[in-house]
C-alpha cells in the first residue's frame, strides 16, 4: 500500500469523496434488512403508526411467537430447504456436463447447440404453454416438478462453458495422455479446476430457489407443499382479511407488518449464514468466467 502521504491533493480528494459515496451506497443497501429486523421486534401499534425508523419501538416477540407457534411455518420453512437443496442439486448435474459438452471444440453442431441455448435467453413459449406443458407432464401440485422443472438456466450454462473454455489446453491433453476418457477429464480435472465458477452458479442456483414463488404459487395447490415465500404471501392475505383480528389491532401482540417481518428475517438467515462461504470465489468466478484470452 502506498504512503498516504505520496497522493497529491486532488487524490487525498478524490479517494475521501469515493469513501463517503461508498458508505453512503451501503448504508442504503443495508437500512431495508435494518428496518424490517426493527419492525419484527417493534410492538404492532408502533408498527401499523409508522414510527420505526432505524431501532425497534416498544420491544416485543410477540410476531416471532407468533410465527414460531405455527406448524405451517416450519413445514413451509422444509419444503424450501427441499427445493433449494434438491433444485440446486439438479441443476448442478445437469449444468455441469453441459457446459462442458459445449466447451469442446470437436462437439458436432457446437455453434448450433450454442446458438439454441443462448436462443432460450431471448425468446420462450410463454406461461399457458409451460403451464398445459407441466399439467400434461403430470407435474401439477408436485415437488418433483418444482424441481426439475426450473433445473437448467441458459445464463449459468454460458457462464460455465465459458470458464472451461479459458482452462488452459495443456491440462486437457496431459490427462488424455494418461488415458483419461471424457467423464474422467471432466470429473478429475475440469471440475477441480473450475470450483469459483461452479460456487458462483451454485449460488445463483441457492438464492433463486430459496426466493422461488411465482411458479410455487401457481402450480402447487396443496399448502403441504408450498415453499417459505408463498407462506408469507398467504399469511398476509389471512391477517388482513381477519376482520376481528383488524378490530383489536391496539391491543394485539403482533400486526400484519410485524408478522411479515419476522417471517422476512427468519427466512434471510439461513442464506446469510451460507453466503459468506461462498462469497470469496463470486467475483473470481465471474471474471473468469467472462474473460478469454
Amino acid at each position: 500500500m502506498q504512503n498516504w502521504n505520496l497522493y497529491s491533493r486532488g487524490d487525498k480528494l478524490f479517494v475521501r469523496i469515493n469513501a463517503v459515496l461508498i458508505g453512503l451506497f451501503a448504508l442504503s443497501t443495508l437500512y431495508p434488512f435494518i428496518y424490517i429486523a426493527a419492525v419484527s421486534f417493534s410492538s404492532a401499534f408502533a408498527a401499523r403508526a409508522g414510527k420505526v425508523v432505524l431501532a425497534p419501538i416498544d420491544i416485543t416477540l410477540g410476531a416471532y411467537a407468533h410465527v414460531l407457534s405455527e406448524p405451517q411455518f416450519w413445514n413451509s420453512y422444509g419444503n424450501t430447504f427441499i427445493y433449494t437443496i434438491g433444485g440446486t442439486l439438479t441443476s448442478l448435474l445437469i449444468i455441469v456436463p453441459g457446459a462442458y459438452a459445449l466447451s469442446r471444440p470437436q462437439l458436432i453442431g457446437r455453434r448450433f447447440w450454442n446458438l439454441m441455448i443462448a436462443f432460450t435467453m431471448w425468446f420462450h413459449a410463454g406461461m399457458i404453454p409451460f403451464w398445459l406443458n407441466m399439467r400434461d407432464l403430470g407435474l401439477l401440485d408436485s415437488m418433483l416438478g418444482i424441481i426439475i422443472a426450473f433445473a437448467c438456466n441458459a445464463f449459468n450454462i454460458i457462464l460455465l462453458r465459458n470458464f472451461f473454455e479459458s482452462i488452459p489446453q495443456s491440462f486437457e491433453e496431459a490427462a488424455r495422455m494418461d488415458g483419461a476418457n471424457e467423464f474422467q477429464v471432466l470429473w478429475k480435472v475440469f471440475v477441480p479446476l473450475s470450483k469459483p465458477a461452479i460456487a458462483t452458479i451454485t449460488l445463483f442456483c441457492v438464492v433463486a430457489r430459496w426466493n422461488g414463488f411465482f411458479w410455487a404459487m401457481i402450480l402447487l395447490t396443496d399448502e403441504g407443499k408450498v415453499p417459505l415465500q408463498v407462506y408469507l404471501r398467504q399469511t398476509i392475505a389471512d391477517l388482513s382479511d381477519d376482520e376481528e383480528f383488524s378490530s383489536t389491532l391496539i391491543d394485539a401482540a403482533y400486526s400484519v407488518e410485524t408478522v411479515t417481518a419476522a417471517i422476512i428475517v427468519c427466512s434471510i438467515i439461513p442464506v446469510l449464514c451460507f453466503y459468506p462461504f461462498i462469497q470469496k470465489y463470486f467475483n473470481k468466478g465471474i471474471m473468469l468466467g467472462g474473460v478469454k484470452e
